[in-house]
């Protein structure tokens, strides 16, 4: 009977793992396959969301909920994977059609500032303003984002189907974070700046399902794929600061996990149509129990097992002991992968929820009561007119990229096939890469990672809050 079970418990996780990597490609019956969402993402700050697509990508800025800005459109190729860093202009994409190929460019500009090939798929790509990562599916690659150069590759790592990795936001606390197994919950921590492991974490009996880094990047949340309880570690000793129970169903695959830009609350979506948002406290600080939820059968459950922590099984007491969530939003979908977020946008903190099928759901968040979140507002992805608001679109030149090709597996070493750079808006495209000088390059990539960008030629080396100066190769 043993052998039986752990045959099905084997089974059931290869259809989670195989469920989970299709999910990247939602399609659904009455979507337009023309339109289809490959990946939503937001950017570090929430300030922004990057949209790929079939035909293209789009990002929307973020600065109001009332409508929805586009602030650059591409439809140039199909995008599976796009990352803004910050504020800036500078944006890293893969192409579903090259999907080893990852490119940097300048959107605003339409340049292409440099492009690198993979031996194998990339599945994720991570940024901060100190560096630049790459997931593949067994070794991970580090870049300065300066320059682009690889700094240092992380080899063999675990089978890693999903790509999951996260890269802490703060470039002094510039930590990355990714699975030490694919048996059970490992997390390894990796100082990203020293270029060294620091710790690895036991988080979960079970194998990761997501990871996400606080914004002070002190602190990593995780959850594994049986998706019934999320755990916040410190990142400095491996300590369990917080553990709380999403619910007690089997086979909920976790999508995202986010705190909000002040780490005081943490949210989580999945599958399922719910999303459950955390308020992290010390239990010092944590309220009593209110008066009406001790009187419900959940309350007396709650104190008759307190009093009988002594002679229960500890799996029983840790279910009670365990946070539950301060408020929930219900979805008007479930089975599509999505990405949340919890932010301030004109002064007040709102969920954001950005699906696969081409929607962004923006609820209304009381921080003092909790409860469920309304729905505020819901905006299409697509381009198209919201049923409410028409989206407006800032009109911004294209550009041509180089067209290097993919990696054909020889090596695991990515090749730089091509450096574009230009130094001036529009002044280099069409330009051979192989012509292009130091000083243009040096000025583009000043020009990309400018938060958030000036304009043409108005370069700011000397302020601590923009991206740090890039220092000129004189190799």
């Amino acid at each position: 009977m043993q052998s039986l079970a752990l045959s099905v418990d084997l089974l059931t996780q290869g259809l989670k793992r195989s469920i989970a990597g299709l999910m990247n490609l939602a399609n659904p019956a009455n979507q337009d396959p023309q339109s289809q969402v490959f990946f939503v993402n937001f950017n570090q700050d929430c300030s922004s969301l990057a949209v790929g697509s079939r035909t293209g990508y789009k990002i929307f800025s973020l600065n109001a909920i009332d409508h929805l800005e586009i602030i650059f459109e591409n439809d140039i190729e199909d995008v599976c994977i796009i990352e803004r860093l910050f504020n800036s202009s500078l944006i890293a994409a893969v192409s579903a059609s090259s999907p080893r190929k990852l490119k940097v460019c300048h959107f605003r500009k339409g340049t292409e500032i440099c492009n690198y090939s993979y031996s194998n798929t990339i599945l994720a790509v991570k940024l901060n303003r100190a560096r630049l990562v790459v997931c593949l599916e067994e070794s991970l690659y580090i870049h300065n984002i300066k320059d682009m150069k690889v700094l240092h590759t992380i080899r063999d790592t675990p089978p890693n189907l999903n790509g999951l990795c996260t890269l802490s936001i703060n470039s002094e606390n510039c930590f990355l974070a990714y699975p030490g197994s694919n048996t059970i919950g490992e997390v390894q921590i990796f100082d990203a700046v020293n270029l060294q492991a620091k710790i690895m974490i036991p988080a979960h009996d079970s194998p990761l399902a997501a990871l996400t880094f606080n914004p002070s990047g002190t602190r990593v949340a995780t959850a594994s794929e049986r998706g019934t309880v999320i755990r916040v570690f410190n990142v400095q000793d491996g300590a369990k600061v917080f553990e709380f129970r999403r619910g007690v169903k089997r086979c909920v695959s976790i999508c995202s996990l986010a705190f909000s830009s002040d780490g005081m609350f943490l949210c989580s979506s999945s599958n399922t149509e719910t999303v459950h948002i955390f308020r992290l406290e010390d239990p010092k600080d944590t309220p009593q129990q209110a008066p009406d939820e001790a009187q419900t059968w959940m309350g007396y459950l709650t104190k008759a097992v307190s009093a009988s922590a002594n002679y229960l099984p500890s799996q029983v007491t840790e279910v009670f002991s365990q946070g539950r969530s301060f408020t929930s939003v219900h979805l008007p979908f479930q089975g599509l992968k999505n990405v949340c977020a919890v932010t301030t946008i004109q002064k007040v903190l709102r969920l954001l929820v950005a699906s696969a099928d081409g929607y962004l759901y923006v609820y209304n968040l009381d921080t003092q009561d909790g409860g469920e979140c309304t729905l505020y507002k819901q905006h299409r992805l697509d381009g198209k007119a919201d049923e409410v608001d028409c989206a407006t679109v800032s009109t911004a030149a294209g550009g041509s990229s180089s067209s290097g090709a993919a990696g054909d597996g020889s090596t695991p070493t990515p090749t730089q096939n091509t450096v574009c750079i230009n130094s001036y808006a529009g002044a280099l495209r069409g330009r051979s890469p192989d012509t292009m000088s130091e000083s243009e390059k040096y000025h583009e990539m000043i020009s990309a990672t400018e938060s958030p960008p000036k304009g043409s030629g108005t370069f700011r080396l000397d302020d601590d809050t923009e991206f740090p100066p890039v220092t000129l190769r004189t190799d």
